[in-house]
């Protein structure tokens, strides 16, 4: 598309929203569970990166305090007695054995049927009638621009929303070229202003905020365009979150300390790849951050009800870093991380 034809908004703000009701939550999604954890207050985040239900990693032990006891019979909650005619605990080696081989045998069964895809499968057919949309921010280096959304088309069938702030180094001609390629995919919103971290005044609240607001999909994802798919790394996201987790992402991290935490229940997401409940995003958001880095963190802790890294490695790549002026970047980091812990010193 020629620079004539494109049409270019003057700045972020000039581009008009049609009015979008989010006054209840989506019908096709699940109500967001709220974070439970007994004797607390403040956020309930669970810091030790825990397991949530279905999602979290196997063998994990409930936390001291937690209000969580130990099943006098777990066997009963499955319809079984747990007598020793059902296999239970008869006191003989031989049926010890007997069974600690079918439970053996049933792990490998369940891991043959992750190999074959069929949980993703499953997981896909849950999720078939709830609407997706990936958002993009075009700051430049137009190649990964153009990985990053082919990734997204050839391993998902959701949409993609992008803003193209200044059309830097051709990154906008690059959108266009997909949105061409691919009308019923890709959408393009350009504007005239530049990136905050490069030198213009768009800034990174701003910019996303208006991409909740142009989107109407039930579940909203904030990608960035150093990150490429390999797989389909969206869907255990998505069903993550339609299972009544607020959000879902590629990385959980603890705020007080930057430690990597997951799979399971976090206490925070980073912005990297991060699938969201878009309603309960349009009230968490900073929009006031000029800069992505901790303001991510600002929304997580923003959101009210579980953060949750899906088990199991997700076919993510990150094509490399996308170089900010270095004392740019140590000021708006330090200054969205002060927020970051103003929420946590207020919980």
């Amino acid at each position: 598309m020629s620079e004539a034809a494109r049409q270019v908004w003057p700045t972020v703000r000039s581009i008009p929203v049609s009015a979008v009701t989010d006054a209840k939550p989506p019908g096709r999604l699940r109500p967001a569970r709220l974070e439970q954890v007994a004797g607390s207050s403040g956020t309930g985040r669970d810091t030790t990166g825990g397991a949530a239900t279905g999602v979290g990693t196997a063998g994990a032990r409930p936390r001291a305090g937690s209000g969580t006891h130990a099943r006098p019979n777990p066997a009963a909650e499955l319809g079984f007695s747990g007598d020793p005619g059902q296999h239970g605990d008869t006191g003989d080696p031989g049926d010890a054995m007997l069974h600690a081989q079918r439970t053996w045998d049933a792990t490998l069964a369940t891991n043959r049927l992750d190999d074959l895809g069929v949980n993703a499968e499953r997981q896909r057919m849950e999720i078939k009638d709830i609407t997706t949309t990936v958002s993009l921010l075009a700051d430049g280096w137009p190649a990964d621009v153009r990985t990053c959304v082919q990734s997204v088309i050839d391993h998902t069938d959701v949409k993609v929303l992008a803003l193209d702030l200044g059309n830097l180094d051709g990154a906008g001609d690059v959108l266009d070229d997909l949105a061409e390629r691919y009308p019923h995919r890709v959408a393009v919103w350009h504007v005239a202003e530049r990136p905050h971290w490069r030198g213009g005044t768009a800034t990174w609240g701003e910019s996303r905020a208006k991409l909740l607001r142009l989107d109407e999909s039930d579940v909203h994802v904030l990608m960035e365009t150093s990150i490429v798919l390999r797989g389909d790394a969206l869907t255990p996201l998505v069903a993550a979150v339609a299972g009544g987790a607020v959000a879902a992402g590629w990385r959980g991290v603890d705020p007080s300390d930057g430690r990597e935490t997951g799979p399971g229940r976090v206490p925070a997401l980073t912005g990297e790849l991060m699938a969201v409940r878009r309603s309960a995003a349009l009230g968490a958001l900073p929009e006031g951050a000029h800069y992505g880095r901790h303001a991510d963190l600002e929304l997580s802790l923003g959101l009210r009800g579980e953060l949750v890294v899906p088990a199991g490695p997700p076919p993510v790549e990150r094509l490399g870093t996308h170089d900010v002026p270095a004392d740019y970047q140590e000021r708006e980091s330090r200054r969205n991380y002060d927020g970051v812990l103003r929420m946590l010193s207020a919980s």
